[in-house]
């Protein structure tokens, strides 16, 4: 396809692919009520997944190998798909599958393109919002033609700070106890539910920064892109990269504030 192998050309796809999933996702969203929504569980009770997860995956990838074939496809509900090119696309058909059986309006499909291992492009399409966020490795973030560029670096105590939280009882408790230690020392906290839409709100201004442990790399890698390339810094703790352990963004300064914040507070226990 031609222009397929720059950023660009990878952008352009995977951003048709994401609105054709999001349509599809907005048309088919089952109400809480009707009991119909094909609810199941992976790793704890509260964390679920529906048919429409993978329905939302299955139609990503065939977009994909349509006109990619030789690619490798990495997707929450399938696992890692073998390919024989450098590239890898990094799939979460719904990030925030609780907001979306719940009809909140954080959620969205989110596609990342790594060429040798390093993310060049990346779509998080906040289908409820209308809101399709783009970016391209050097090319900048946009949502449709406003090019992005996330908050100058307030002090930490005029932060507004954007978190989550685990599935797990006991890690939950942990991450409690953080809050607990975070909230005194900002301007406040907001849980939207989603990891691809907080980066996504760091890179548009909405809040200042974002932190959540234990988030996994298909809810990351294109939302991460979108705000380092709208001038936050992305990372994880002491100089380590943004991944389960920790999730951090925020502009230059604040985030070191905020990481320093953190690290006294040892997020990353278990108990």
């Amino acid at each position: 396809m031609p222009g397929s192998t720059t950023p660009a050309g990878f952008l352009r796809l995977a951003e048709d692919i994401a609105r054709e999933a999001g349509d599809m996702l907005l048309a088919k969203r089952p109400s809480m009520s009707t009991g119909s929504a094909d609810i199941e569980t992976k790793s704890s009770p509260t964390d679920v997944v529906t048919v429409l997860d993978r329905a939302s995956e299955q139609l990503i990838r065939e977009r994909i190998l349509a006109v990619r074939p030789g690619d490798r496809i990495l997707g929450e509900e399938e696992g890692d798909r073998p390919g024989e090119t450098d590239v890898r696309w990094v799939v979460d058909p719904i990030d925030g599958t609780v907001n979306f059986l719940y009809g909140l309006p954080d959620w969205a499909v989110s596609i990342a393109v790594e060429v040798r291992g390093r993310v060049v492009a990346g779509v998080v399409n906040v289908a409820p919002r209308g809101e399709v966020f783009t970016a391209a490795l050097d090319e900048g973030a946009w949502l449709g033609g406003e090019r992005l560029r996330c908050n100058p670096a307030p002090p930490l105590g005029q932060a507004l700070v954007a978190t989550g939280f685990a599935y797990g009882a006991a890690r939950r408790a942990v991450q409690a106890e953080v809050l607990t230690g975070v909230l005194p020392r900002v301007r406040d906290i907001r849980r939207g539910g989603s990891c691809a839409a907080d980066l996504c709100s760091v890179a548009l201004g909405r809040v200042d920064a974002y932190y959540e442990r234990g988030v996994n790399y298909w809810d990351h890698a294109a939302g991460g892109l979108v705000a380092a390339e709208a001038g936050a810094r992305v990372g994880g703790l002491h100089g380590g990269p943004c991944g389960a352990e920790m999730a951090l963004c925020a502009p230059p300064g604040l985030f070191e504030e905020l990481h320093d914040l953190l690290a006294a507070l040892d997020p990353a226990r278990d108990s």
